[in-house]
């Protein structure tokens, strides 16, 4: 079996419910995930949308939400959780909105991706004070045992 994430709301590269984008409640989805690799430690969660702002002519990776240091032994996050529920010792990094926490897809033109990344982590980070994508990338840096994505699909009507 091999490591995986899937969310019981959406499939891979389908759409992803109204319900959790800035249409809707813009809340997080139910996200599960199985066969962690063994000798893990941690994982992290990024989700990202390549597309911005317009499919046709990408400018940039757009970041809905950043958490890292999750305990290895969960099988996932349940749907609208926020900072207070998250599991113990899990931390946030800073969203492209410049605040942690879920932003949902709220594509501005267009049918956008949205890679939900989670990474099996060799190790337990140093609180690195709300990271970005990119400092997030450079930490994890050779301590990546294994990675798994599902893309959901937004487009506004």
């Amino acid at each position: 079996m091999s490591f995986t994430i899937s969310s019981s709301e959406f499939s891979h590269n389908s759409a992803i419910p109204a319900l959790y984008t800035c249409d809707g409640l813009d809340i997080s989805p139910p996200l599960e995930w199985t066969a962690v690799p063994a000798g893990t430690m941690s994982l992290a969660l990024i989700i990202a949308d390549p597309d911005a702002p317009d499919p046709a002519a990408p400018q940039r990776t757009w970041v809905h939400w950043i958490l890292y240091n999750i305990d290895a032994g969960i099988a996932g996050l349940t749907e609208d959780i926020g900072p207070q529920e998250l599991p113990t010792g899990t931390l946030e990094g800073l969203n492209d909105w410049g605040v942690t926490g879920y932003g949902g897809p709220c594509p501005p033109i267009g049918r956008h991706r949205y890679f939900h990344k989670l990474y099996a982590l060799d190790l337990i980070l140093p609180d690195l004070h709300q990271p970005t994508q990119q400092q997030l990338l450079q930490a994890m840096a050779g301590h990546i045992l294994a990675q798994t994505e599902i893309i959901g699909l937004y487009q506004r009507t």
